[in-house]
């Protein structure tokens, strides 16, 4: 299938794309496997596909053209004809890239646990590289309020004067969902400080949306709370250890045992340096999906040389690294390093994601404090199209 991909462009004239926007399908209640699609398609023609609000793919034009059939029913040889008609390919050819498609689908659809983006070989290009309709996910700081134990000065409260109510943070999930934002990570501060915290997860996975949650983990120890977050439909988790904290430990190993794909965050300090390499290989070891990594002091050459080693010790213990999630809020601003490291890491910001502060201010990524507006005062399509220009 690649080789058609790849030669396509060489050939022929590209054909013009279906046209933009979302496109839905759900499962007869009666069918014995239920699943749910979620088609977004660009005005370039490439898309992202959401399965059971749970996973993104992003696809190319021709990929985003073979979904679209799909979701629409159409039948093989329908399919077949016009997608042979279009490129300019054989029938056989057009209908052996549709139906292995669809057994890509199938098979995702089938894994439990799965990394909450995606790409399949059918992609060719960063997703990050193109003009988006929309960006691709919301990093949601629902409050910037720490636990009694935390310090204080660690999260930038001075920033905000109030927090969004419940039914303000419904309004501005439904208004990016509408937008065609299809990912929302939930953090802080922490998160499960707030009461509505699975109220809002609820609402946001009802849309469709795939939802990831910023959290320290002590709340996760309490079975109910557990439950309750694991029912609500959320997709993936960002667990903030702390290595020198048993507690800490305790609360990784009970969701580790969950079916719920997380990636473990280590913030890289002097009192962790020595045994970093331990403390990555016991993630590997209790099972975590992924790793994250920043540091205390932007400004140490020891620390930021231990990122660096700390990755290349990630790919020897075979953990796959994550470094487009947000981290946590420390008092250098640790995301700064993360964007430093390399460019193609941080080109989504303000681009692919971005962040939105407890008041409902808009900012290009945590740690980047440029106010692009506020989504209750301002809606996505002059945001969007203001940020585009400036771009």
């Amino acid at each position: 299938m690649n080789k058609i991909l790849n030669t396509l462009s060489q050939l022929f004239n590209p054909a013009q794309p279906i046209p933009a926007g979302v496109y839905h399908y759900q499962t007869p209640t009666d069918a014995k496997a239920q699943y749910r699609l979620h088609l977004r398609v660009n005005h370039d023609g490439e898309g992202l596909l959401v399965l059971n609000a749970s996973t993104i793919l992003h696809l190319n034009q021709t990929a985003t053209e073979y979904t679209y059939q799909l979701i629409n029913e159409n039948s093989v040889e329908e399919v077949a004809q016009q997608i042979a008609k279009r490129y300019q390919i054989s029938q056989d050819q057009a209908r052996v890239d549709y139906l292995d498609l669809k057994e890509k689908i199938k098979t995702l659809l089938e894994v439990p646990d799965l990394d909450p983006v995606s790409f399949l070989d059918i992609s060719r290009e960063d997703p990050y590289s193109g003009a988006a309709s929309a960006p691709y996910r919301l990093d949601c700081a629902l409050t910037y309020q720490l636990p009694a134990e935390d310090n204080p000065e660690l999260a930038p409260v001075r920033r905000v004067d109030r927090e969004l109510s419940t039914d303000e943070w419904k309004k501005i999930i439904d208004q990016s969902w509408e937008f065609g934002i299809p990912h929302l990570i939930f953090t802080g501060g922490e998160p499960t400080i707030r009461e509505d915290l699975i109220e809002l997860i609820t609402h946001a996975e009802k849309n469709g949306q795939v939802t990831g949650l910023l959290t320290d983990g002590y709340k996760l120890l309490d079975k109910q709370f557990r439950n309750e977050l694991l029912l609500s439909g959320l997709d993936h988790l960002l667990f903030l250890l702390t290595p020198e904290n048993e507690t800490s430990w305790k609360a990784l190993k009970v969701i580790l045992d969950e079916d719920l794909h997380t990636t473990v965050h280590i913030t890289i300090n002097p009192d962790n340096l020595s045994i970093l390499p331990k403390i990555i290989k016991d993630i590997k070891k209790f099972g975590s999906n992924a790793i994250s990594f920043s540091t205390s002091s932007a400004k140490s050459p020891e620390l930021n040389q231990a990122l660096n080693g700390a990755q290349t010790i990630a790919a020897e213990t075979d953990i796959p690294l994550k470094w487009d999630l947000p981290v946590p809020y420390s008092g250098h601003n640790p995301i700064s390093i993360e964007l430093e490291s390399s460019s193609s890491h941080h080109s989504g910001a303000g681009k692919a994601w971005f962040y939105v502060e407890p008041d409902g201010d808009l900012l290009p990524a945590q740690g980047i404090n440029e106010v692009l507006g506020n989504l209750l005062k301002n809606d996505w399509i002059h945001l969007w199209k203001s940020i585009q220009e400036s771009s």
